[in-house]
């Protein structure tokens, strides 16, 4: 009777640590919204790529120091808001990919050259398909080449996560469309102008002639009309 009893615990001992391994690998590795990797209280070179980051996009005002404090909180709220994503000021793994920190796989994009070009490929896709889906193949390879050009532009941000979450630059990302998934063309478009085509002759903007309502880039020279976009300098 007592065998049996030890070999009864034995076997409950063994099914309670391999549901705990299951649940605890499951909280803290496969569910996005409750992995936190950087939040309020957290220091770290990771905190400093997001201050670094936020500081030059216009969301944060701060030192950049790595500590996560309250200018950082509500920067990242800010950043967050602005992009359509969840509000909580954590910097978690959907927030750190918009901002270009993290790839799709989880892994950081400054611990790989693959991981940075895979992640631009992806946003600067989404920039593309929110901003230009329906124009013609040339002028959504022509959205992405003013992406590009802004990158090397001494006005501008000079990556291309930069660029596009600017403050006020993309009214995709104003109202969430950045979010939205590309499509075959939106990424092959992509990547062609990664690959150096430039069908916008230089431009670094774009406005549409028939909804534009700013004086300001009506007076810029224009470099070339595709479908109903018009790219300047």
């Amino acid at each position: 009777m007592a065998v049996r009893i030890k070999k009864n615990l034995k076997a409950i001992f063994v099914i309670i640590l391999v549901s705990s391994i299951f649940i605890s690998y499951n909280v803290f590795f496969r569910n996005d919204e409750v992995l936190a990797l950087s939040k309020y209280g957290s220091r770290g070179e990771e905190v400093r790529t997001i201050q670094t980051k936020l500081k030059r996009w216009g969301y944060y005002k701060g030192n950049v120091d790595g500590i996560y404090g309250s200018q950082t909180l509500e920067a990242v709220k800010y950043f967050q808001r602005k992009n359509g994503l969840k509000v909580d000021g954590i910097a978690g793994t959907n927030t750190l990919r918009a901002m270009g920190i993290y790839n799709s796989s989880g892994n950081s994009s400054s611990n790989s050259s693959s991981s940075t070009n895979s992640s631009d490929l992806n946003l600067l896709s989404r920039l593309v398909y929110g901003e230009a889906r329906g124009e013609p193949y040339t002028g959504q390879v022509a959205v992405a080449a003013v992406v590009l050009n802004r990158v090397e532009h001494s006005s501008f941000p000079n990556t291309i996560a930069g660029v596009i979450y600017q403050s006020g630059a993309f009214d995709v990302v104003s109202d969430g469309q950045i979010n939205l998934t590309p499509n075959d063309t939106a990424i092959k478009a992509a990547q062609d102008a990664l690959n150096g085509w430039d069908p916008s002759n230089g431009a670094i903007y774009y406005f549409n002639p028939s909804t534009a309502t700013n004086k300001w880039i009506w007076s810029r020279p224009m470099t070339v009309t595709i479908g109903k976009h018009r790219f300047c300098k």
